[in-house]
């Protein structure tokens, strides 16, 4: 298959009946230009999923890619000119338009480029075959690499010599692991996971951003559970989370909660204490909300440890007080991702539980105190902090006659 031009099948013919695009290539192929739809627009096309963006590639300079959209009364901004990329908006629609390039200088994190003519040098440079496909105007397919071949085998292969691929940019192990678990089957390639493994020392040079970036959308993709069970295995994802992780508890959680979003997949994956949050914090750049959730995850995950059953309805609602909503319910999704007993309806009942009760409120404020003589200070705190064990261990009364109460008894021991 490689080298080969073919007429495209239908799924990527469709792209061209988007009015905007075939609007761009219309202007960028005036006169000598050629332009073509590359890379993950037509991978996704060929595959029947949903195309997220398009991308161009042009024999034209950006400057003229520019100059060109601008006479066409099109918006235009140089995104990434250095590297050659425009951003031209057709008709309220985005698609980047990128200078052929060819690398003539990498160190592992960024390239130094020149621009080219050549489609195929072009194709060469990207990192995996069903990467460096492209269609012109025509609907002519263009394959140098062998990744129609590819796509329908389902794997993800290195372009060329893998570990001369991985050492022009490091980070292309990571999408190597998140590409195979989400558009291939079966075991990695394993020239590229070889080449992997003998390059992960490049992994220490990339920015934490990077990072964080690749392996969040990994925990999102279709497998997740196994390849992340692959990249622990080759002794890859350690070393950047700096904890041990746990690819078996990420994929139970995902059987039973295949919708779980990605920070609850992270913490299945190696959160069981606070301090674990606070690297992870470090490690992949975590936000104040992030760190804050996974934190309090591991809180209340402690109260649950060692529990093949989800705790009764009294403890319930106790974590949703102490908790909040969303925490409560990522501690008990991972009590039951480690429980030996994870199936039957007690779980989902207790899920039920979480989602549906009402979180408990404290009905009483310091003035409840202060009414009945407490002044401020540390003797009012201890009496608030009293008063809200009493109230908890009373069911969370919210009658009056309770409240009051209870406020009465603390009040006797002022």
């Amino acid at each position: 298959m490689t080298g080969v031009m073919v007429p495209a099948p239908a799924a990527a013919l469709a792209l061209l009946q988007d009015k905007a695009l075939a609007r761009l290539l219309d202007i960028l192929c005036e006169g000598e230009g050629q332009a073509r739809i590359v890379g993950g627009a037509l991978r996704n096309a060929l595959l029947g999923r949903f195309v997220h963006e398009i991308d161009v590639a042009t024999t034209l300079l950006p400057e003229t890619v520019a100059e060109r959209a601008a006479a066409a009364g099109l918006r235009n901004i140089p995104t990434g000119i250095a590297h050659g990329t425009v951003t031209v908006l057709v008709d309220g629609k985005s698609f980047e338009v990128t200078t052929l390039r060819e690398d003539i200088e990498t160190d592992g994190r960024h390239a130094v480029v020149r621009f080219g003519a050549d489609f195929a040098l072009d194709a060469l440079r990207r990192d995996f075959t069903v990467n460096a496909l492209s269609m012109d105007r025509q609907g002519q397919l263009y394959d140098y690499t062998g990744g129609i071949e590819d796509l329908a085998a389902k794997r993800i292969r290195f372009i060329g010599d893998a570990r001369t691929r991985i050492r022009e940019d490091y980070l292309r192990i990571l999408r190597f692991f998140r590409f195979s678990a989400d558009y291939a089957e079966g075991a990695l390639d394993a020239g590229g996971l070889s080449a992997s493994i003998n390059e992960r020392g490049g992994l220490a040079h990339l920015s934490k951003e990077r990072v964080r970036a690749e392996l969040l959308k990994l925990l999102m993709a279709r497998r997740a559970g196994a390849v992340t069970q692959d990249m622990s295995e080759a002794g890859l994802l350690d070393p950047l989370l700096t904890l041990a992780p746990n690819p078996g508890r990420l994929q139970r959680l995902i059987a039973f909660q295949p919708g779980a979003d990605v920070m609850l997949r992270l913490a299945a994956l190696c959160i069981y204490l606070p301090e674990d949050a606070d690297r992870l914090r470090d490690n992949l750049r975590l936000s104040n909300e992030e760190h804050r959730r996974l934190g309090e995850a591991a809180r209340a995950l402690l109260t649950l440890h060692g529990r093949d059953v989800p705790p009764p309805a009294g403890d319930l609602r106790i974590l949703l007080f102490e908790h909040g909503r969303q925490v409560a319910l990522d501690a008990l999704f991972l009590a039951q991702a480690d429980a030996r007993y994870r199936g039957g309806e007690v779980w989902a009942a207790a899920e039920a539980f979480l989602r549906d009760t009402p979180e408990p409120r404290l009905p009483f404020s310091g003035a409840d105190l202060q009414a009945r003589g407490f002044i401020e200070g540390r003797a009012l705190g201890a009496a608030l902090k009293d008063l809200q064990a009493r109230w908890i261990k009373a069911g969370f009364p919210q009658d009056p006659h309770s409240l009051a109460l209870l406020l009465d008894e603390v009040a006797k021991q002022k």
